[in-house]
């Protein structure tokens, strides 16, 4: 399984989203606004807790959640990019 597959499986049970399956959700999709899944701002809050926990990840400030939280494939490639300590 992938970090992307794993991401979205847990961005629906964590943010509990209703009707959303990871099949459903495209990998360059916004997470955020009326193009994508409509995450809101509470959501990212509990998005960078999730990233945290779930993968040892800090997100240190607005700037940073802005660029990783665009889509699946942004926030996948945040997340090993400081795994690898490249970001």
């Amino acid at each position: 399984m992938s970090i992307k597959d794993d991401l979205k499986k847990w961005v629906i049970n964590d943010l509990h989203l209703e009707d959303v399956t990871p099949e459903g959700i495209v990998d360059d999709e916004p997470l955020f606004g009326d193009g994508g899944l409509g995450l809101d701002s509470l959501d990212a809050v509990e998005l960078v807790v999730l990233i945290q926990k779930r993968f040892g990840v800090v997100i240190k400030d607005m700037e940073e959640a802005k660029e990783a939280f665009v889509s699946v494939n942004s926030l996948s490639e945040f997340i090993l990019g400081r795994q690898a300590g490249t970001a």
